[in-house]
């Protein structure tokens, strides 16, 4: 590293999400709609439209996209560094990252609506409003997170401006991340774990699968946007699985120390349905002495990297425990 350019000014973080976030709100409003010209537009219910946005629009962190932005940034300010350009992005951003963005986004809502579901957890507040079913009824949310599946896979699949290695490389890392092997996987873990006893390392393995894996592959997801070396890449790996992990562990202390209106959600639903989490497991202080492991693990993995811009990921790592909702 000593011999290339490496950004040494401070990143105004808020400053940084606000920039983006427009940008992302305006793709997440003109793609999930009934005028979109790739997709739901086509004769689409109207009702059904109406229940996606509501499960995707007017609330949530934006986490995984801004990983996503975050990683693409850095793998592509990396190819400038070669050259020898210590040229930060202003946060233009190429359609083809953004559609990835949106895409684990919509992933992540439409695990939202499903998880929120009587079959579920059976809760009715989601980021500080009525549930999708509550709001729509039973049929329209699982039809909702359905297509909000689909649409995802369907973002990341346009006719011209990806290429089809990258289209396939995205999609695979995106479906590996929700599937069996991941988000679903993990919630099944969840759904048998009700009122057991799990040790340390299956409560970490549930949440790798279940929470971590959607945010790892935000951040590999913005990496597939470089030519980034082996090395590179398995640090933000490693990144990517400790704020995973670190996630859900300050999720589970906000659900013992905050309340429903600072969480948007319905907070202590845990206790009440017997699940095991890193505060039944860890105790409280443990439990925050691990967030901050995790994130000491999360920031050496970027030093590690060798990556010449990093000041994003950091940010959002730190954003990540120190969060209050």
């Amino acid at each position: 590293m000593d011999e290339r350019l490496k950004s040494s000014a401070a990143l105004d973080l808020g400053e940084w999400i606000a920039h983006r976030l427009v940008t992302v709100e305006a793709c997440l409003e003109r793609w999930v709609s009934v005028k979109a010209p790739a997709s739901v537009g086509h004769g689409a219910p109207a009702e059904l439209i109406a229940a996606m946005r509501y499960a995707v629009l007017d609330g949530g962190k934006r986490l995984r996209p801004l990983l996503v932005l975050a990683a693409s940034e850095a793998a592509r300010t990396e190819i400038r560094c070669e050259l020898g350009r210590n040229v930060y992005s202003d946060g233009a951003c190429p359609e083809a990252v953004l559609r990835a963005a949106c895409a684990v986004e919509l992933i992540h809502a439409y695990s939202l609506v499903h998880d929120d579901m009587p079959c579920m957890d059976n809760d009715i507040l989601r980021r500080g409003k009525p549930t999708v079913h509550v709001k729509f009824g039973e049929a329209q949310a699982l039809l909702a997170g359905d297509a909000l599946q689909a649409l995802a896979f369907e973002l990341l699949t346009p006719d011209t401006g990806m290429p089809e290695a990258q289209q396939a490389r995205l999609c695979r890392l995106l479906a590996q991340a929700a599937g069996s092997a991941g988000m679903a996987g993990g919630q099944a873990i969840d759904l048998a774990s009700v009122g057991t006893i799990l040790s340390e390392s299956q409560l970490r393995e549930m949440h790798r699968l279940k929470t971590g894996a959607l945010l790892q592959a935000s951040v590999m997801m913005g990496a597939a946007f470089g030519d980034l070396p082996l090395e590179a890449l398995r640090a933000l790996e490693q990144y990517g699985a400790a704020i995973g992990l670190a996630f859900q562990v300050v999720d589970d202390i906000l659900d013992v120390t905050s309340d429903s209106v600072t969480l948007g959600k319905t907070a202590g639903k845990d206790a009440d349905q017997d699940k095991p989490t890193y505060v039944s497991v860890l105790g409280l202080e443990r439990s925050r002495a691990y967030a901050q492991e995790l994130l000491e693990q999360a920031l050496a993995a970027l030093e590690e990297s060798g990556l010449c811009e990093t000041r994003a990921l950091r940010g959002l790592a730190n954003m990540v425990v120190d969060r209050s909702s």
